[in-house]
């Protein structure tokens, strides 16, 4: 499998194993996301899913979780979780 220099991390690891949405961001995500940030992001992901009660057939619910992922891995000086939410 490809290497990546991850944008979140900075290190040089694992790309992930596949593109994750057919979309721009899901693109962007692929090619500058390693996959162990991939993996941090999905355990945030379903922590928001549980904590906000989501409803991820729900548009307003896909476009909170797409704004939050956005922000996690690509945000610079962010903290992990966002605002309101614990820091697990």
């Amino acid at each position: 499998m490809a290497n990546v220099t991850c944008v979140r991390c900075g290190q040089t690891r694992e790309q992930m194993a596949f593109r994750p949405f057919q979309n721009e961001l899901g693109l962007r995500v692929f090619e500058q996301i390693c996959g162990a940030c991939w993996a941090e992001w999905l355990k945030l992901q379903q922590q928001l899913i549980n904590h906000y009660a989501l409803n991820v057939r729900d548009p307003q619910a896909k476009q909170f979780l797409f704004q939050q992922m956005e922000q996690f891995l690509f945000a610079k000086g962010s903290s992990d979780a966002p605002p309101g939410m614990p820091v697990v």
